[in-house]
């Protein structure tokens, strides 16, 4: 039974065909270095805490992310509590709705008609979107989700106490956010990407907006209140990620870790998550969101026709209403197919088929800079992918 997670239905699917095959595990740190090996950390997911196979090929990174996100969540479950997944759906949900009553913006989409599934596919969509920008929401893939890893922490928080507030999200954020300014200030070399790293972490921030936090103040405020071993081992791998941004762990940046180690006060067996976050990286450092700033145009263009036949498919009944309403580029579009396109027409074409991007939000990757590039690509698949009734048009 094939799973889709961008269709209604996905989360009790995935639940009944691989849920007794999810992972639990012995230990808090054999979790977090599962989480590790998952990629869920990092913003790009690779394995699903499944003890079987799972065919992920058809899915993009959001669809990924989506699967990952949720088995990350019933292994914790398992790990602290039980099997049963339908109590774990229970849980889960109980947590979002108490979370919900901080007024988070998340679960103002959720339909009142909806069963607790639908509502959990539409937080777990939330969940996803880190950031305002049109764009972004849909390409989130490039934007830096390690954040995403804090709603764990807030639901193992959730198990063991049964309540949970707006303050642990806050909180936590800010232990990271001043954690990487004080990580970028250990580092030996800095570089302009190291001040697009800590912005890309600002703009992932859900729930608080940090302002400047003074200098002197930063150590101490990661070491504020208690903490569980999981927040330890996230707070060790946050400091790791910001210096190894540059590829490189110097002496004095690993002395730093060292440190900081003991201050958290892990063990020496959890430093193993420093060759985890190496071998990781040096696996996947081409896909990984947290290490690549590249154009969004310039990351879409990789998978090219893959992605705009997707976004031509998903918005192909809002596409046909735009077009059915612009009868000069239908024409122009059906010239194209038999004729060369005068540069008039062209640009005619290029005008008009922009103006239909600005009024489709998952068409705005086409406004951004370089992004005219790639219109012969989804002029070349308007005719292939709407029905045939338009088809009929374009000939005519």
């Amino acid at each position: 039974m094939q799973i889709n997670p961008s269709i209604n239905g996905w989360i009790e699917k995935f639940l009944n065909q691989y849920g007794t095959d999810v992972s639990d595990y012995t230990t808090d740190e054999s979790f977090f270095l599962a989480c590790q090996k998952s990629g869920l950390i990092y913003g790009y997911v690779v394995y699903y805490h499944l003890e079987t196979e799972l065919e992920d090929s058809k899915w993009d990174t959001e669809e990924k992310m989506k699967v990952g996100f949720l088995a990350t969540l019933f292994a914790l479950y398992k790990t602290k509590k039980e099997a049963d997944y339908q109590l774990f759906i229970e849980d889960l949900f109980q947590f979002y709705n108490i979370v919900s009553k901080g007024n988070f913006s998340f679960l103002n989409i959720v339909l009142p008609y909806s069963n607790t599934y639908q509502k959990l596919e539409s937080i777990i969509n939330e969940r996803l979107q880190t950031n305002d920008n049109i764009v972004t929401k849909n390409f989130t893939h490039m934007v830096t989700n390690s954040m995403l890893y804090i709603d764990i922490l807030a639901f193992e928080y959730y198990l063991n106490y049964k309540t949970i507030n707006l303050d642990f999200f806050k909180n936590l954020e800010r232990k990271c956010l001043a954690l990487i300014m004080f990580s970028l200030n250990v580092k030996k070399h800095k570089s302009e990407y190291d001040i697009m790293l800590l912005k890309m972490f600002e703009n992932s921030l859900r729930y608080s907006k940090v302002s400047k936090i003074n200098n002197n103040e930063i150590i101490d405020i990661v070491f504020e209140g208690s903490r569980s071993e999981l927040e330890s081992l996230y707070l060790y791998e946050i400091a790791h990620m910001t210096l190894l941004s540059d590829g490189v762990v110097y002496e004095s940046e690993q002395a730093f870790l060292t440190e900081f180690t003991l201050k958290l006060g892990l063990n020496k067996n959890n430093q193993n998550t420093g060759y985890e976050l190496v071998e990781f990286i040096n696996k996947y450092k081409k896909n990984l969101p947290f290490y690549n700033l590249n154009h969004p145009v310039k990351q879409f263009y990789t998978n090219t026709q893959d992605n705009i036949a997707k976004l031509v498919s998903r918005n192909k009944t809002r596409l046909l209403k735009e077009l059915s309403e612009s009868k000069e580029l239908v024409k122009l579009l059906g010239k194209s197919t038999q004729n060369e396109l005068s540069f008039e027409e062209k640009k005619k074409v290029k005008k008009q088929l922009l103006d239909i991007c600005k009024s489709i939000p998952s068409l705005t990757i086409f406004l951004l800079p370089g992004g005219g590039l790639l219109l012969p690509i989804l002029i070349k698949f308007i005719p292939q992918l709407l029905p045939s009734a338009f088809n009929e048009n374009l000939k005519d």
